[in-house]
C-alpha cells in the first residue's frame, strides 16, 4: 500500500445501512487504519454512520454515489481526488435484488435494474475511480459478490442450488444470482487488464450475513463474520493473489 500508512483511504460502496454489510466492512477497514469513505445514493443515509466511526476514533467521511447517475460519480470521484489525490482500496458492495425470481413473471424493468446497479454499476464506479487507484501505486478493489453466482459453489451455487437451508422453501436461482455471475466474470477482466497497474482485484463472498431482522433464524451469520473476508481481500500484500474467488480467505470455485 502507500509509503504513508496514514493516508491509506477506503472507499465503501453501499454502505447506507447502520446492520448493512458496507457499514460493517466501513468499521473493520476504519480499525485497520484506513480513512473509510462511507457511500450511498443519499448523502444522509451515510453521514450519521461517518459520525458514528468518527465518535469511535475512527477517520471517517461521507460520500454521496449513486451508480446509475454517471454525473454523480464523476462528481465523487473528483471529490475524492481534492480531497485525497488517490484512493488505495475499492469496495464494490452495493448491490440490488427486487421482485419475483420466477422466469415466467420476472417484470423485466426489475430484471434491468438489477442488472443495471449490480453489473454495469459495478464497472461505472470502478471505471471512474480508476485513475485514483493507479495513481496509488497498488490499489485493492473487492467486488462483493455471492456463492449464488458460481457455477460450483458446493453451497449456493447455480449447479448445486439448493443447496442450504431455504431449499424447503422451494426457492428459484434468483436474478441477482445471475447479476453476480457477471461481476465474477468481470472480476477476472479487471484482474486481467489492471495487473500491470500493481492492482490486486478479486471477488468475495461474505456467505449468507444477517443484514435483516429475523435471517438468523434459518442460518445467517453475523455481519462481522461475513465482512472479514472482504477486509482480507482489501488488505492482502502486494504479491497477494488477484483474480480469484474467495469467502473467509478460502478461494472458492467459480
Amino acid at each position: 500500500m502507500k509509503k504513508d500508512e496514514e493516508m491509506r483511504t477506503a472507499l465503501i460502496t453501499g454502505a447506507g445501512r447502520r446492520e448493512g454489510l458496507g457499514f460493517e466492512i466501513a468499521r473493520q477497514l476504519g480499525a485497520e487504519g484506513f480513512h473509510v469513505i462511507l457511500s450511498a445514493r443519499r448523502l444522509e443515509q451515510v453521514e450519521p454512520l461517518a459520525a458514528e466511526l468518527v465518535a469511535q476514533g475512527v477517520k471517517a467521511s461521507a460520500l454521496k454515489v449513486d451508480l446509475l447517475d454517471h454525473a454523480s460519480l464523476a462528481a465523487a470521484a473528483q471529490q475524492v481526488e481534492a480531497q485525497f489525490g488517490t484512493l488505495d482500496v475499492l469496495v464494490n458492495n452495493a448491490a440490488m435484488m427486487v421482485g419475483s425470481p420466477n422466469v415466467a413473471d420476472k417484470d423485466m424493468d426489475e430484471l434491468l435494474l438489477e442488472f443495471q446497479t449490480n453489473v454495469v454499476g459495478t464497472w461505472s464506479v470502478t471505471q471512474q475511480f480508476l485513475p485514483l487507484i493507479v495513481a496509488g501505486g497498488n490499489g485493492r478493489i473487492v467486488n462483493v459478490s455471492s456463492g449464488s453466482g458460481a457455477f460450483w459453489d458446493p453451497d449456493y451455487g447455480l449447479v448445486n442450488y439448493p443447496g442450504f437451508e431455504m431449499e424447503r422453501f422451494g426457492a428459484p436461482i434468483s436474478a441477482y444470482a445471475l447479476t453476480k455471475t457477471a461481476v465474477n466474470g468481470l472480476t477476472i477482466k479487471m484482474a486481467k487488464e489492471l495487473k500491470s497497474d500493481n492492482i490486486l482485484v478479486n471477488a468475495v463472498c461474505p456467505g449468507v450475513t444477517a443484514t435483516r431482522p429475523g435471517s438468523e433464524e434459518w442460518g445467517a451469520r453475523p455481519v462481522a463474520d461475513g465482512a472479514k473476508g472482504v477486509v482480507w481481500a482489501a488488505t492482502l500484500p502486494d504479491d497477494g493473489p488477484t483474480g480469484l474467488f474467495f469467502r473467509d480467505g478460502k478461494q472458492l470455485p467459480w
